[in-house]
């Protein structure tokens, strides 16, 4: 009886993991984000000061529960000798986070290739992409339509898989409730990439 109670129990309080790169250029903002992300989504999450965030060498890892569903965030070092690291962590994601520091224009081609070359791995193909459209808090900010522009012969690449391109300012916590709303429920119906199941704890 204890094992059927105990399997019942786990079967109802189970979450469905899901993993979640960050990838872009270092100063992009992605590490801010992701202390934003965790700072709105998780109640008792002190972080640490956006103010004091420096670049990521190596990787940031952090945890929220939306829902039933349980995203792992690894914020991967954007330098270009770190770069090379990212298709380590392909084949076990669900799901992509593309930060571009939408206030240097003068890095965007840098940006672009990047970003062609994680949409290009076949070990991402049909996982869903959010590209975020970072530090529009900031007046000289390119807008939206400037960088659909600046990438939009990236458009044939991206292939049959979700892709939304957000407004966003990591700093202030504009758009990050909204990217990472439709993050979930794209994860959640992609059938090709099931979750990693957790029990609660």
């Amino acid at each position: 009886m204890y094992t059927l109670l105990s399997g019942l129990y786990k079967y109802m309080f189970r979450r469905d993991e899901y993993c979640i790169l960050i990838l872009g250029l270092d100063n992009a903002g992605k590490t801010t984000f992701l202390e934003q992300t965790k700072t709105r989504f998780n109640k008792n999450y002190k972080g640490m000061s956006l103010s004091k965030i420096t670049t990521t060498v190596g990787l940031n890892i952090g945890t929220i529960d939306v829902g039933k569903a349980r995203l792992m965030f690894w914020d991967l070092g954007g330098q270009d000798e770190l770069q090379s690291l990212w298709d380590k962590y392909y084949a076990e994601s669900h799901g992509i986070i593309y930060v571009i520091d939408s206030t240097d224009e003068e890095r965007l081609s840098e940006s672009k290739r990047a970003f062609e070359k994680v949409v290009t791995s076949e070990a991402l193909e049909g996982v869903p992409i959010l590209v975020l459209a970072n530090k529009q808090d900031v007046e000289t900010c390119l807008s939206i339509p400037d960088i659909k522009t600046a990438f939009s012969d990236c458009i044939s690449k991206i292939g049959k898989r979700d892709c939304l391109t957000q407004a966003c300012s990591a700093l202030t916590g504009k758009g990050v409730n909204e990217g990472i709303e439709w993050m979930v429920k794209c994860v959640v119906r992609n059938i090709h990439r099931p979750p990693r199941q957790k029990d609660i704890t």
